[in-house]
């Protein structure tokens, strides 16, 4: 029985790693039971995992506030029924992913598979993204083909995944800093967004409503005009591989969602950051 079986035997790895190991996961706020626990539950009756990202609301926000993302709430309330708590961590996103790829932590949330290849994906997708390409409003630039972007300076967030075809351009011209900008950190999108409106740079990939999410909780948003929609891909909780215990947690986290939509509840945490499952 798969519940049974994660019950009895889901064991989590210890904080501590080697020097030349990714640094230890801590959370940047406190940890709030109140916010997890159904009324009239212990939490030492329960077992945890880690899902570590950057900010990137809707869809995961900063842990500990208020809206955390509506996928970060789908997975608390997936996984609740068998007990499982879901301790949300924020770090930058290329250190997220390896973090989760030695098993530091347990998934990364907003993933796309060419995000994450070999991680444990579930059936179900919790989220939808569409990589659009903005650039500052007075630039009167098109996109033709992949090949039109040489002749601008394009920012990337380092190991995000954009496209097939323009993450095969940032692999390619990442060593040529006219061409591919890459930049990190905790909340590296503000940054982009400022030397963006700063015509620093002219071309800024980002999922569209993350984009629109940011602009709007921005006190002064520069002016950014949408160029095109190139491609719309589905978002998972993706897995660690070093986890013998990933396949369950990915078929319990699965059947959690569908029991989420069946019930409507699903749509209702969609309702609360304005979204609904067809967007």
């Amino acid at each position: 029985m798969l519940r049974a079986l994660l019950l009895s035997s889901l064991v989590f790895l210890a904080a501590c790693s080697p020097s030349e190991d990714p640094p230890s996961v801590v959370p940047e706020t406190e940890f709030s039971e109140a916010a997890v626990f159904p009324e009239g539950h212990k939490s030492d009756q329960w077992r945890t995992i880690t899902i570590a990202a950057d900010p990137w609301c809707p869809h995961n926000c900063e842990a500990g506030s208020e809206r955390e993302g509506y996928m970060v709430e789908i997975a608390r309330e997936a996984f609740a029924p068998a007990r499982l708590k879901v301790r949300y961590v924020n770090m930058s996103w290329a250190r997220a992913l390896a973090q989760a790829k030695e098993g530091y932590v347990d998934a990364v949330v907003g993933a796309f598979v060419s995000d994450a290849p070999s991680f444990v994906f579930p059936d179900e997708a919790i989220g939808h993204a569409r990589t659009v390409l903005f650039a500052h409003a007075d630039s009167d630039w098109s996109y033709q083909n992949i090949d039109s972007l040489k002749q601008l300076k394009l920012i990337a967030i380092n190991g995000y995944s954009y496209s097939p075809e323009l993450d095969g351009y940032i692999e390619t011209n990442k060593g040529n800093p006219e061409r591919v900008w890459i930049i990190s950190g905790p909340s590296p999108l503000d940054r982009a967004i400022e030397l963006l409106g700063q015509e620093r740079t002219d071309v800024l990939p980002e999922d569209l409503q993350v984009m629109q999410w940011t602009l709007a909780h921005m006190e002064n948003p520069p002016a950014l005009r949408q160029v095109v929609q190139l491609q719309e891909m589905r978002a998972y909780i993706a897995f660690s591989p070093a986890n013998p215990e990933s396949p369950d947690l990915a078929a319990l986290l699965s059947e959690g969602v569908r029991n989420l939509r069946q019930s409507g509840r699903l749509q209702e945490i969609l309702a609360r950051y304005g979204l609904s499952w067809s967007d």
